[in-house]
């Protein structure tokens, strides 16, 4: 079974970073892609960052272009997104997904992920 466990959110001030952790468990990943997604009260599940196993590629939503980097430690199963330069807009539950079909092409629609993570909680203050 399939499992993604986040971490690292936290109460912050804008202008601060942070550093979120999804651990991938369950089956090998390889060549399947990985999202890191947010949703704030009342809004849409937005895509965040998000890249291949396999692949040097990766893909960023334009709110978060320049600040934010995502990047995979194979040997742990486990990806990061690093936050910088965080502005009150950030706040959001984050949450990690994978896509379970080997080689598929980039998407930013949270419905072509199969497994989510319970999310963690971003806050941004002024």
């Amino acid at each position: 079974q399939v499992q993604l466990v986040e971490s690292g959110g936290g109460l912050v001030r804008a202008g601060a970073s942070l550093r979120l952790s999804c651990a991938a468990s369950g089956r090998t990943f390889r060549n399947y892609r990985m999202g890191w997604f947010r949703q704030a009260p009342g809004q849409e599940r937005e895509f965040v960052a998000g890249f291949r196993w396999g692949s040097v590629n990766t893909y960023y939503g334009e709110s978060v272009k320049g600040r934010f980097t995502i990047s995979g430690d194979n040997a742990r199963n486990t990806v990061h997104l690093q936050m910088n330069s965080l502005k009150p807009e950030d706040t959001a539950v984050y949450y990690c997904a994978v896509r379970l079909r080997p080689y598929a092409s980039h998407s930013v629609d949270p419905k072509e992920y199969d497994y989510w993570g319970q999310g963690t909680q971003v806050t941004v203050s002024s």
